[in-house]
């Protein structure tokens, strides 16, 4: 373990082996940091708190901070983030609220570029790409393998379906549909993420099946309802499939097409 002496650690905090804190370092109370965790310097880490082994932080990150939620008095909550994650500099990440079972929750081998923003009581997969400045309200979920590029908004309580592309400046007030490509000030579907998929080890037959199901549900005259009965009657069995139409029809805010 190594603590640079201009370095705060809280004596409370439990820090694994391995674990190395930078200069001008905090971290706080009820902090818990695992084995490999290398923060380099000037970060604030506030608890309660965890971070999975062998994560990164770069300088000015803060992480653990109470949510920017007005409702929120002081109630314990909590930041849970998996493993290999690499935070870039100026990235924020809050605690959960009451509204939301006091959690935030990242998952394992993310990368937050520079000025990445997690709010409370989102939900994190494994596997995904914050472009600089992207920004989560509160609330969302975002699947596993998403790819969010720079200056992305998404709205509180939105979700982001696995393996979806938002292109850089896109505004995402409804669901963003899973292997599919979301871009735009108001946001449009354009379709499968065919490279992403392509690069992700998908097959051609699976990738045939999702384009198949992205022409029912936006190029042809079907309502989505409609699409979906259709999509049920040529495609269900095959699993991206099924957990699309899942998806959609799971949606509360409606989905972006």
């Amino acid at each position: 373990m190594f603590i640079h002496p201009t370095a705060i650690v809280s004596p409370k905090a439990e820090l694994g082996r391995n674990v190395s804190i930078g200069p001008y370092s905090i971290v706080g109370d009820d902090v818990i940091l695992h084995d490999d965790v290398r923060v380099v310097s000037h970060c604030v880490i506030e608890g309660p708190s965890e971070f999975g082994s062998g994560s990164i932080f770069f300088p000015f990150v803060s992480a653990g901070q109470v949510p920017q939620d007005l409702k929120f008095h002081d109630e314990r909550s909590w930041l849970r983030a998996g493993e290999r994650n690499i935070y870039r500099e100026y990235t924020t990440l809050h605690r959960g609220t009451e509204g939301g079972g006091n959690l935030t929750v990242i998952g394992s081998d993310n990368f937050f570029m520079t000025q990445s923003h997690v709010a409370h009581d989102c939900v994190v997969g494994d596997h995904v790409i914050f472009a600089n400045a992207a920004s989560l309200a509160g609330h969302v979920v975002i699947e596993d393998y998403v790819t969010l590029g720079a200056f992305v908004g998404i709205h509180q309580f939105a979700r982001v379906g696995r393996d979806a592309f938002i292109g850089a400046y896109t505004k995402v007030v409804k669901d963003a549909l899973p292997y599919a490509r979301t871009d735009g000030a108001h946001a449009k579907c354009y379709g499968p993420n065919t490279l992403g998929l392509k690069r992700r080890g998908f097959t051609a037959e699976q990738i045939r099946h999702i384009a198949r199901a992205f022409r029912l549900l936006l190029v042809s005259k079907l309502n989505t309802t409609q699409a979906l009965e259709k999509m049920k009657e040529e495609l269900s069995g095959f699993d991206e499939i099924d957990y699309l139409i899942k998806f959609i029809e799971s949606s509360k805010r409606g989905v972006t097409k």
